[in-house]
């Protein structure tokens, strides 16, 4: 099957427009992504875009930074909507895995995506606690790309050793190409940015009109600068 794209931002007027668009089959945000928005209330933010949502997945995030609270703050989100999946980093902010946590999660039936899945390591423990379950694991190959690593190849490796009903999603994309890499890699889900999205009716562009555009780009910027060496 062709990847799904996810919408990857905090923007209701953005989501729902992408809401709409059959390209776009999900959609994920993050606490990162709520505060460059400028949301201020989450909740309310969230209840606002799952009104208009409500027959595509969507991922939330928890906030806090303890087992105790993360667990609350997943029911509360899981209660949002049937198509909801809850965000559990892979670890705290110490260091400590959420192995618990998220066995505990799945023992109340809420769907987890698993997040900030940076090695194989941390997929080997995705595909172990998560088993069997309707569950994502977001490998951060954007990330991973920007330290020098291969990440289609973490991304093989987790597609080879998934359970069945786990889906591997490709996260912190970073250019349009990411999504053919994704899907040569069998990742079952790509995030994609807003400004990314914008530039989709591009792939394909043939490249001759395209060099003769930027061309034309740089001549009209010059003429408008008024630059003149002759």
């Amino acid at each position: 099957m062709p990847i799904k794209i996810y919408a990857d931002g905090a923007d209701p007027k953005s989501i729902l427009e992408f809401s709409e668009d059959p390209m776009i089959q999900g959609f994920t945000t993050n606490p990162s992504l709520l505060r460059k928005a400028g949301v201020s209330n989450y909740e309310e933010f969230a209840k606002e875009v799952l009104s208009k949502v409500k027959d595509k997945p969507f991922s939330f995030e928890v906030i806090s930074d303890n087992w105790d609270d993360m667990e609350a703050e997943a029911e509360i989100i899981s209660s949002w909507g049937e198509n909801v999946y809850v965000k559990i980093p892979t670890m705290t902010t110490s260091g400590i895995k959420t192995t618990g946590l998220i066995k505990s999660l799945i023992s109340k039936n809420i769907k987890v995506n698993l997040t900030c899945v940076f090695s194989y390591k941390q997929i080997d423990d995705a595909i172990s606690v998560l088993g069997n379950t309707d569950s994502i694991i977001s490998i951060f190959a954007g990330r991973m790309m920007d330290a020098g690593y291969d990440a289609p190849s973490f991304i093989r490796y987790a597609v080879y050793s998934k359970k069945a009903q786990q889906k591997i999603l490709w996260a912190s994309t970073r250019e349009l190409w990411n999504i053919r890499q994704a899907e040569d890699a069998g990742a079952d889900i790509i995030t994609v940015g807003y400004d990314l999205l914008k530039k989709m009716h591009l792939i394909g562009k043939n490249l001759e009109e395209f060099s003769r555009e930027t061309v034309q780009m740089f001549h009209d910027d010059a003429v408008k600068s008024g630059f003149k060496l002759l």
